[in-house]
């Protein structure tokens, strides 16, 4: 029987001294970080296990399947890190600090015995990343040297993870999806027409051969290793002007050319062709919500450096001995089609499980059969083990 829920507002605050001020107003910028969130709680029936779901760069208590898992009886806490709906900025290892303040509040002030994280999207290499950190501390600093102590942060394990819809990490999917044609990023209008992936006269087609996608894939590489060899370039210079400047933003034009999104033979799933999660491939690679368009230094390196950022689902995964469940979408129209496998392959927990959702694509949009599908997967899986 379905319950009715409540939505109460949450708010975490935690005190943080940081000597560089990268959220607006007062989220971060007092000596104090404030979070918000929703907490989604049946009005029927007590339960002291709560799914907790963050997202680096988003919020998420809109999407349906929170509503449906406390419908389903279990209490769901949708926060906001410092950073939401604005990833400019962003320190992965700093939204690693919020996701921890989340759990402890959970427990501590909220009352749940219990906290499974629910990685959707991108909060899949986030929570393996904390809950990697939390299991086995390690960090001490950002990867541009900036102090953010994790292994003193005494950051609380979860009791479970739970993985839908994930990617293996921001910096991964950038590294897929930008566009290797550019060769000035000062003038994205100067390409190498060989690999302008929607040129009228490019000089292939889906199915693309082979020796070409090796060719695209180690360009969109070597693309990304300019840029972070740019950012670092740019933070030692200022560095040694020693004055007060310490950051500066960047743009990073036309970041969404997979050839996935056009020939279906590459890993092959139920995925439409000519389309992904933002829209049109085409239009997205040059507007405003493409990954990474506006970034500072510093960010780049934490969230979009394939060699820089820690929160990589799949390395982070090795050290999570916590209870996993992984469901990978088949029709799904952001993530690529290997991605929860290898994490559930790669995590170090002995109680791992790997379901697939047929037909299911990325926000479940227009699929609320599938939808019930995953509710089923996770709440069958929670009670399995006692929560």
């Amino acid at each position: 029987m379905m319950s009715a829920i409540q939505h109460q507002w949450v708010h975490v605050s935690y005190a943080e001294t940081s000597q560089v001020t990268e959220t607006y107003g007062f989220v971060g910028s007092q000596g104090t970080v404030n979070l918000e969130g929703v907490l989604l709680r049946p009005t029927r029936g007590a339960c002291d296990t709560v799914f907790l779901l963050m997202h680096p760069s988003s919020t998420l208590q809109l999407l349906p399947l929170p509503g449906a898992l406390a419908q389903a009886g279990y209490p769901v806490l949708c926060m906001g890190s410092r950073y939401a709906k604005n990833d400019t900025a962003l320190i992965f290892e700093k939204v690693a600090l919020d996701l921890g303040a989340c759990v402890r509040h959970a427990k501590e002030r909220l009352g749940f015995k219990n906290v499974i994280l629910l990685g959707w999207s991108g909060g899949g290499s986030l929570s393996l990343f904390y809950q990697s950190q939390a299991e086995r501390p390690t960090i001490t600093a950002t990867p541009a040297g900036d102090p953010v102590d994790l292994r003193a942060a005494q950051l609380w394990p979860a009791d479970g993870v739970v993985l839908e819809a994930a990617h293996r990490s921001r910096a991964r999917c950038l590294t897929d999806w930008i566009d290797p044609s550019v060769m000035d990023e000062n003038n994205p209008d100067r390409r190498d027409a060989r690999l302008d992936l929607y040129a009228l006269d490019l000089p292939v087609r889906p199915p693309y051969p082979q020796d070409w996608l090796v060719e695209f894939r180690a360009a969109q590489r070597a693309r990304v290793r300019r840029i972070t060899a740019q950012v670092q370039e740019t933070l030692e210079m200022l560095r040694k002007r020693g004055g007060a400047e310490t950051e500066r933003g960047r743009i990073t034009h036309r970041t969404m050319a997979d050839p996935r999104f056009l020939d279906g033979n590459i890993e092959p799933n139920d995925r439409p062709i000519g389309h992904c999660y933002l829209g049109v491939p085409e239009t997205v690679n040059s507007g405003p919500v493409g990954l990474a368009r506006f970034s500072m230094l510093r960010s780049w390196l934490s969230q979009w450096s394939l060699e820089h950022s820690r929160a990589d689902g799949e390395t982070c995964a090795r050290d999570v001995t916590v209870p996993l469940l992984a469901i990978e979408h088949t029709a799904d129209d952001a993530v690529p089609q290997p991605d929860v496998c290898l994490m559930h392959q790669a995590c170090g927990s002995q109680d791992k499980t790997l379901h697939r959702i047929a037909g299911a694509n990325h926000y479940f949009k227009g699929q609320p059969r599938e939808m019930g599908q995953a509710v089923e997967l996770i709440t069958g899986w929670a009670r399995q083990r006692g929560w």
